[in-house]
């Protein structure tokens, strides 16, 4: 593509100029002539005034994003869905392109319509003669042929020469409407200055709507990019130009309208401009005309030329059709192809025939193109990547305001117009989608502003650390391991700690030192762990750790900051019950994990079935205070996850005897004071008669729960170690769980 477009360049080589007269020649066109007398007659002179403000408040951060944007790269044939694409990604590019696409198809038709308007004096006279109203079609669809004819005989080269010829005649009539005196009606001079006002205002969005049309002409410049000498320039210089010049004639023209005539003749009259302008009857149906006629130039130039584009990128999901579409003619590769479907799709339109309607559907897809460019202009300013270095410079907030009237001002205008033109562009992308898997989509929209939110969001929560070891407690869980294809267990149940009221990090332990082949060894076992969990569509975080020894690797992860800006207050470890003797490699790094005032929860994994409906099993002991709150607690994270949704949670105390009523009590406070979600039912109290030890009463409650979750304390492991843990063996799975201090349940 980028070859083609360099020979188009040196065939035409425009410049400026041609940027400026298509744009001012669009924005001064077929509204302003057909329309814009009724938009002051319908809402007043501050009614069309705040259309004229609304309407640039959504055009001029567009303008200035086009130009930042055309600014920061190499512009090419496209334009607006160049700049797109090259931003974000062929998927988005693609999908707004070619909404862009036929929103200016779409607007050839229009602009030819309304130039029929111009004829209105010969559809009187046919009228009053013949006695039947001769249909508009009689003139938009030959004057559509002509202008084809035209185009796909001569190409841009022609286009542009009309276009200055069209654009003087345009100016001259609007110096002649100026100048023009206030028509003389009884109903006038009994009504001076009555157009001062706002009125009808429950009537402005659909003025808006049949308005807005006018204000899109200034990105008509910019689809030229593939003709234009310096683009990066031109399309700063002659978008901008064109947007400030034609606000500022507007507001002008307003005053003129306002003060010289009435809000009936307004109201009565679609060319009432050729009642005020010297030699009205004649210049002004030729300003209309030549309006037109350079707007639909315009548009000509520039639909085909967005559709060569797409095609050349083979965005379209069909491969002859690309082919067709991209293929030029000539030496400046003129799109004769897609001119010709563009033509077909404009005679399809002209013979509708209604110019409010057309302008409705216009300005809907305009809108969304045009929030489009805010959006991404504001995100690449908030986003800051490196290579977003634009030299003309708009501002965020500018970028920011243009989106979100874009979206306001669509639901306002109609609402369901709006819901259909997105549903159309979210079919577009899920089938471009399809079709493209390879190419940038949604996540690269947001990936430098997601970048930015997590950099300003962990700097913050560093700052503020202090306050949050006021806040209510919630796991924020480090897991190291190399098991992970055999023990897919304990990545389970680090899933559900984090799923919802926390955070996990599991590292995948590499034995060795770092090294080039380690490296990469670690680089294809992460892409691994992540394609699985994609599948399990959970919240935890997976990386890989290269260490000489299982220890170095332990003080190497507790000492790492969690990504997820708060501190990692939890070390989750893991062994199979099977292999006992792996508990001993815990047991000897649990007191390093002790010296940096961590939690420790040790998952004993068994070779049994997970079944959610048994329940989890809480157990507590009148020595194991300290470790309660902590166990209930994540009962209740865990609980909280989809896989235990038919679930429940079973406490179990034991107690000394005597002792039943006090402990039934205790817990039952404790429960209705953190509001957790256990029923007085699944409460147990278990007195120790002594005649059976605590294992043993386990396993007899517990040996078909899905979950059992229990205490240890510091003396029992250096009382017993090994032997603690390996009493426990038939119960199924196991989380033993020793807090750093006591939890308060909030």
């Amino acid at each position: 593509m980028k070859n083609r477009t360099a020979s188009s360049s040196k065939a035409l080589g425009f410049g400026t100029a041609p940027v400026f007269f298509t744009a001012i020649s669009t924005i001064l066109g077929a509204i302003l002539f057909l329309r814009f007398g009724f938009a002051v007659g319908t809402l007043g002179f501050w009614g069309a005034i705040l259309i004229v403000l609304i309407g640039h408040l959504i055009t001029l951060p567009t303008a200035l994003a086009i130009s930042e944007l055309a600014t920061n790269t190499r512009v090419e044939g496209g334009g607006e869905y160049f700049i797109i694409s090259r931003s974000f990604g062929l998927k988005i590019g693609s999908t707004i392109g070619i909404a862009l696409y036929f929103s200016q198809a779409i607007s050839v038709a229009f602009y030819v319509i309304a130039f029929t308007e111009a004829f209105e004096p010969l559809f009187t006279w046919w009228q009053s003669h013949f006695d039947f109203e001769l249909p508009r079609q009689a003139i938009s669809l030959p004057a559509l042929g002509i202008l084809a004819w035209i185009i796909l005989r001569k190409g841009a080269g022609l286009g542009v020469k009309a276009l200055y010829f069209v654009v003087a005649l345009l100016f001259i009539a609007i110096i002649l409407f100026f100048a023009g005196s206030p028509i003389q009606t009884e109903e006038a001079l009994r009504q001076p200055g009555n157009n001062f006002g706002f009125f009808n205002r429950e009537q402005f969005f659909m003025v808006f709507a049949i308005c807005f049309p006018a204000f899109t002409g200034m990105t008509a410049g910019v689809g030229l990019s593939g003709d234009l000498k310096n683009p990066g320039k031109s399309i700063p210089l002659g978008t901008l130009a064109a947007t400030v010049a034609g606000m500022l004639i507007y507001f002008v023209l307003i005053w003129k309208f306002s003060v010289s005539a009435s809000q009936a003749d307004l109201l009565e009259h679609q060319l009432v401009m050729s009642k005020i302008a010297i030699g009205g009857l004649l210049i002004i149906p030729l300003g209309l005309a030549a309006s037109t006629i350079s707007s639909a130039l315009g548009s000509v130039l520039v639909a085909p030329r967005t559709l060569q584009a797409l095609a050349s990128d083979k965005s379209i999901p069909f491969r002859k059709f690309n082919y067709l579409m991209a293929k030029g003619k000539g030496k400046s590769r003129e799109p004769f192809n897609a001119s010709l479907l563009t033509f077909a799709i404009a005679f399809l339109f002209v013979a509708l025939g209604n110019v409010n309607v057309v302008a409705e559907i216009i300005s809907m897809f305009f809108l969304i193109t045009y929030g489009t460019l805010c959006l991404i202009s504001f995100l690449n300013h908030f986003g800051s990547p490196p290579s977003y270095r634009p030299k003309f410079k708009s501002r965020w907030y500018f970028s920011l305001a243009g989106f979100l009237l874009s979206v306001w001002v669509m639901f306002m205008i109609n609402p369901l117009y709006t819901i259909l033109a997105y549903l159309v562009i979210v079919v577009l992308y899920l089938v471009i989608e399809h079709y493209n898997k390879d190419q940038k989509g949604l996540v690269n929209i947001f990936k430098g502003a997601l970048f930015q939110l997590n950099r300003k969001i962990q700097v913050y929560m560093q700052k503020h650390q202090s306050d949050l070891e006021t806040e209510e407690w919630r796991p924020a869980a480090v897991c190291i391991s190399p098991h992970s294809f055999e023990r897919e267990k304990v990545l389970d149940l680090m899933n559900w700690i984090s799923y919802q009221h926390g955070f996990g990090t599991y590292f995948h332990f590499i034995e060795g030192y770092y090294s080039k082949q380690t490296y990469s060894a670690s680089r294809d076992i992460l892409k691994e762990l992540v394609d699985l969990q994609k599948e399990e569509d959970n919240a935890l975080y997976i990386d890989t750790m290269i260490s000489p020894s299982y220890t170095s690797a332990i003080a190497q992860v507790i000492q790492a900051p969690s990504i997820s800006g708060m501190e990692n207050n939890m070390v989750v470890f893991e062994y199979d019950q099977e292999q006992p003797e792996e508990i001993n490699r815990i047991i000897d790094n649990i007191k390093l994990t002790k010296a940096g005032n961590f939690d420790v929860c040790i998952f004993a994994g068994s070779s049994s079935i997970m079944r959610y409906h048994n329940g989890i099993h809480i157990w507590i002991r009148s020595t194991d205070l300290i470790n309660t709150n902590l166990m209930i607690l994540l009962g209740y994270i865990i609980l909280a996850h989809p896989d235990w949704h038919k679930s429940h949670l079973k406490i179990f105390s034991i107690c000394a005897p005597g002792k039943n009523e006090q402990t039934r009590e205790e817990l039952e406070e404790l429960i209705a004071s953190g509001r957790l979600p256990i029923t007085l039912t699944n409460i147990e109290i278990i007195t120790s008669e002594g005649n059976q030890s605590v294992p043993e009463i386990i396993r007899t409650h517990s040996k078909n729960a899905a979950l059992t979750i229990m205490g240890f304390r510091d003396e029992k492991i250096k009382e017993k170690g090994e032997e603690f843990f390996c009493s426990f063996k038939d119960l199924g799975d196991i989380l033993f769980v020793n807090a750093a201090q006591s939890k308060e349940i909030k």
